[in-house]
């Protein structure tokens, strides 16, 4: 499903994916619009991640800690998390080459957080579970909260090697931003 000059919060259109996966088992990858796949082999690596993890993700963090406001940073003053607990790999710019290639850890790690810019997950896993993303996040922190859940329901979730350019370095901040945080915090209260 392909969404284009989408205005609508990414979980109402990422649902609506799970809904439409009921009656036809899927992998379903929630990917970002800026985000360019530079990697011939990419359907044999998600397959090969699911394998190992219930969702798949290219960069995250091994732990999560109360206020964290995303996966990268320890608190809300953006100071980044021990590198230690990063894992994965994403390249930055507007096309290949790309402008930089940031290598956060090793790949293949469990992960309490993974970035949304690139979700990977077997629908019938969503669906068994009764996990979907909250629509009361348009944008900011719907990730987060997906992530949240996830684990509340058991779910391994990991980071996998693929070859992904993207375009937007997020905008850690922002009005949209706090506003987002506010809602994160309020419902899981961490």
């Amino acid at each position: 499903m392909l969404f284009d000059n989408n205005r609508t919060g990414l979980p109402v259109l990422y649902n609506e994916a799970v809904r439409q996966s009921s009656s036809d088992a899927a992998i379903l990858i929630f990917i970002h619009d800026d985000v360019h796949l530079c990697d011939f082999f990419w359907p044999m690596h998600i397959v090969n991640g699911l394998q190992a993890f219930d969702i798949v993700g290219l960069v995250g963090n091994t732990r999560r800690l109360p206020g964290q406001p995303a996966w990268c940073f320890k608190n809300s003053s953006f100071v980044w998390d021990d590198s230690g607990n990063l894992s994965g790999s994403v390249a930055h710019g507007t096309g290949f080459p790309p402008t930089v290639l940031n290598r956060f850890g090793p790949p293949g790690k469990a992960v309490k957080l993974l970035d949304g810019f690139f979700l990977a997950v077997r629908s019938e896993t969503l669906l068994s579970r009764g996990i979907r993303f909250d629509e009361s996040f348009d944008f900011h922190f719907y990730d987060m909260d997906f992530c949240r859940q996830a684990e509340q329901h058991g779910l391994r979730m990991g980071t996998w090697t693929l070859s992904a350019i993207h375009e937007s370095g997020g905008a850690f901040g922002t009005s949209a931003w706090q506003q987002g945080y506010q809602k994160y915090l309020d419902k899981w209260k961490s």
